[in-house]
């Protein structure tokens, strides 16, 4: 398999509005960032994944840009980005951007100028479509609930907007709007950043005719089918590695919502022509349902199995995995997968940190995971951030579709701002994020759960991910090995195989708070290994000779090297 310094790296996603906040106006920015690299470089990682810090309304939290060639005021100017930059590469961080460009900013002056008039040059630079017997050009609805289409008085026709109406989507058909995405996107790459993580690119390219889709329980149709890895996907990326990715020696990981194992194969081949790596979500839809990702229910360890392993060995030697259980558009996974309570909570962060970043592919940790942080216990409406919880909470109970009490519940357990709370530094007011007021409340549980507390005790989830984070550059089995499913009906005990050359590693996790005994296979029994990380044992690369049994405390992990 080829070699390739993003494939040993270990990737952390710092969402800024919540990191760190230099100034005391409740928001994250990058001076704060700045102030804590040396903590990213203690942790050992390589890579930081900046979530958007353009100029932006904020309508979905920077997702929504105005302006992709300026900063943020409230995160700060460009001259703080290029200060942070630099300190990040002398102390050996890469930074890699996010790239959002399936729409804009509805205050972006591309489409300031497109709404004008139909003539305008920019017109064609977003989705207008007429009304269709007086309604919408289509019965599509948005990911953040509603229609697919806004009607604009200004221009008489409708426009697409797949998420937010203040979100217009580009039309990428228009060859002048690729030109402009690839000229923005060397602009960024001859400024010295490292690589970009691409928003949703997956449906940059729209079936032609934009068919009505399948009606669900919303009462809009699906346009998946016509959205997701479109008819023209795969040229335009190829057309941007051309133009662009080619010419850096970058990061590349394509946000692929209903992407396939045979797409993923596509965008991430082993080629180069396109991406290095997919973000896939079948392990994150696991717990759906009819209303999509609204409900209370739990993701079993038999199908959690099942997908990864699916990966793991169909992509083995033609693409490249990513890693992750959390990032900011998902509720944190200790809460969801593992055990949150005080009793468990440290051991069960430890136990899906390993059996995640032992696995084939680039690990992503995001903010917080490295301390075990835990779902907010939200108790008001009020509380809540995040345009897709409040608008789902409004849209299903005024339709009568979820109980009140019901939807409550659901946002509170799956809704985004579970992961957007402050970062939690150390047990002063506000956690350290802010002397002031933060723009979203900060976990009660930071007295307990905080970056200084664990910096300073060896047994900690933060030290513990250190010692992860380092066997990965210690250990080319964990970058490289051949991955192979043990008991894949078992729905206590997570166990996996990785082999290179003569080296095998053994991994089990154990997802139960009960104690499991777990029978080893025959060509691990009585071998000498050596434990390499165990979140019960002191005896970490010891050697030792490796039972027929095993007995597995609750939510124990233990990786051994034969």
């Amino acid at each position: 398999m080829e070699k390739a310094w993003w494939k040993e790296s270990v990737v952390y996603q710092i969402y800024p509005r919540s990191f760190c906040d230099s100034n005391g106006d409740g928001i994250g920015d990058l001076k704060g960032i700045a102030g804590k690299l040396e903590y990213l470089k203690e942790l050992g990682i390589d890579v930081i994944w900046l979530s958007p810090v353009y100029q932006s309304p904020n309508d979905d939290n920077g997702y929504d840009i105005s302006d992709y060639q300026a900063i943020m005021k409230e995160f700060g100017t460009m001259d703080d980005f290029e200060r942070m930059l630099d300190r990040a590469h002398k102390l050996g961080i890469k930074i890699m951007m996010d790239l959002v460009v399936n729409h804009t900013s509805d205050e972006h002056a591309w489409f300031v100028e497109s709404r004008k008039s139909e003539d305008n040059p920019y017109r064609d630079y977003y989705i207008w479509r007429d009304a269709k017997e007086g309604k919408e050009p289509n019965n599509w609805g948005s990911c953040f609930g509603g229609s697919a289409w806004k009607y604009d008085e200004e221009a008489g026709q409708y426009y697409l907007h797949l998420f937010s109406p203040k979100q217009p989507d580009l039309n990428w058909d228009n060859p002048k709007v690729r030109q402009e995405v690839f000229r923005m996107m060397n602009w960024w790459c001859n400024k010295g950043i490292d690589g970009f993580r691409m928003d949703v690119i997956s449906l940059i390219s729209k079936v032609p005719g934009l068919p009505d889709g399948a009606v669900g329980k919303s009462g809009y149709g699906d346009f998946g089918p016509y959205c997701v890895n479109g008819p023209h996907v795969h040229e335009y990326l190829q057309e941007m590695n051309q133009e662009v990715l080619s010419k850096y020696d970058l990061i590349t990981v394509g946000e692929c919502s209903g992407v396939t194992v045979e797409e993923a194969k596509k965008y991430a081949s082993s080629s180069g022509k396109e991406l290095n790596m997919v973000f896939q979500f079948e392990h994150m839809d696991l717990d759906g349902g009819e209303s999509f990702k609204w409900n209370h229910n739990k993701i079993r360890l038999t199908e959690l199995k099942k997908i990864m392993s699916k990966w793991q060995t169909e992509l083995e030697g033609k693409a490249w995995n990513s890693l992750y259980w959390c990032n900011h558009d998902q509720p944190r996974f200790l809460s969801r997968m593992g055990n949150d309570s005080p009793q468990y909570r440290e051991v069960s962060a430890k136990m899906l940190a390993t059996c995640l970043h032992m696995m084939q592919g680039t690990p992503y940790v995001y903010q917080g995971e490295e301390l075990g942080m835990t779902n907010y216990p939200f108790t008001s409406l009020d509380e809540f951030r995040d345009i897709e919880s409040i608008n789902a909470y409004h849209e299903l109970t005024e339709k009568g579709i979820v109980a009140p009490e019901d939807m409550f519940d659901y946002i509170s357990y799956k809704g985004r701002d579970n992961a957007r709370t402050p970062m939690q530094w150390d047990d002063s007011d506000q956690a350290g994020f802010t002397t002031g007021t933060p723009w979203i409340p900060v976990n009660p549980n930071y007295k307990e759960i905080n970056a200084k507390e664990q910096m300073s005790r060896e047994t900690s989830v933060f030290h513990y991910y250190k010692k992860l984070i380092a066997l990965r550059k210690q250990y080319e089995i964990i970058v490289y090995g051949k991955y192979d499913l043990l008991l894949p009906d078992s729905e206590e005990i997570y166990a996996y195989m990785r082999t290179l050359g003569e080296e095998k590693l053994l991994v089990l996790c154990n997802f139960n708070e009960q104690q499991v005994e777990y029978e080893v296979p025959e060509e691990f029994a009585g071998c000498q290994g050596k434990v390499l990380i165990g979140n019960y044992r002191n005896d970490a690369a010891a050697e030792c000779e490796i039972g027929e049994k095993i007995g597995l405390q609750p939510y124990e992990t233990v990786v051994y090297l034969v």
